[in-house]
């Protein structure tokens, strides 16, 4: 069950030593010695102590990125945006079109059987009137499914967008292997953007680039959004096995 995160840590190719951590109710945001910026979202269920950012100042950014196999979900957190503060680095990548996952790939959905795992803004105005759309969520609302229903829900989807959260909780390898056979999207801020995810499921990464520093701190004290401080960005497999 491991493998996809081993697989992430290894691509944590750096000497770079963690500068100062940012922990908010949302996000956490993480800054490296190089300046290099990376966030992922806080998920309720913390199961330790309260998480200390000024505890990880100086911590080799390869040995915070482990924590992402914690069970304390701040602490995953913490350990997703080491990772995405290598991974998503802005230079990485070019301007690629459309970033914004629903819109890049509404046709592709349209008339088609489509889940989403997560609720997202505006999901409901590019997707609902266009698809058969089934939404998945830890805490459903009316319309809905509970996150559970992944089991039965995701194995009959011709398309699956995947939230990013769900690398902080666990649940990401087991449901790219229940939507082995869609078009799956992982998508969201928290997302890592590597060609590693390609080989456990996924078809397209659609990901955040932290690039505005002081706009990424109002974000994790909830002065305003996250999106200010960066641009999503995409990755997509040419070819699928």
């Amino acid at each position: 069950m491991w493998k996809l995160y081993d697989a992430l840590l290894e691509r944590v190719d750096t000497d770079d030593r963690i500068e100062y951590v940012r922990a908010g109710v949302s996000w956490v945001l993480v800054r490296t010695d190089s300046g290099a910026l990376g966030v992922a979202s806080v998920l309720a269920g913390r199961s330790g102590r309260p998480l200390e950012p000024a505890a990880y100042a100086g911590m080799p950014v390869r040995e915070a990125a482990r924590l992402v196999k914690s069970w304390d979900f701040e602490r995953a957190a913490l350990g997703a945006a080491a990772i995405n503060a290598i991974l998503n680095r802005p230079e990485r990548f070019a301007d690629c079109g459309e970033p914004d996952a629903f819109l890049r790939y509404r046709d592709m959905a349209r008339g088609r059987r489509v889940a989403v795992v997560g609720r997202f803004q505006y999901l409901e105005q590019r997707l609902r009137h266009i698809c058969d759309l089934s939404v998945l969520e830890r805490a459903p609302i009316a319309g809905e499914y509970p996150d559970m229903a992944c089991e039965y829900i995701l194995p009959g989807m011709d398309m699956v967008f995947i939230t990013g959260c769900t690398v902080g909780n666990k649940t990401l390898p087991r449901l790219l292997r229940l939507a082995k056979d869609a078009y799956t999207v992982v998508t969201g801020p928290s997302t890592p953007m590597t060609e590693a995810l390609f080989g456990f499921g996924a078809d397209a990464l659609c990901g955040f680039c932290a690039t505005d520093e002081g706009a990424c701190l109002r974000a994790v004290a909830d002065e305003q959004g996250l999106f200010d401080g960066g641009r999503m960005v995409v990755l997509e497999r040419s070819e699928r096995p």
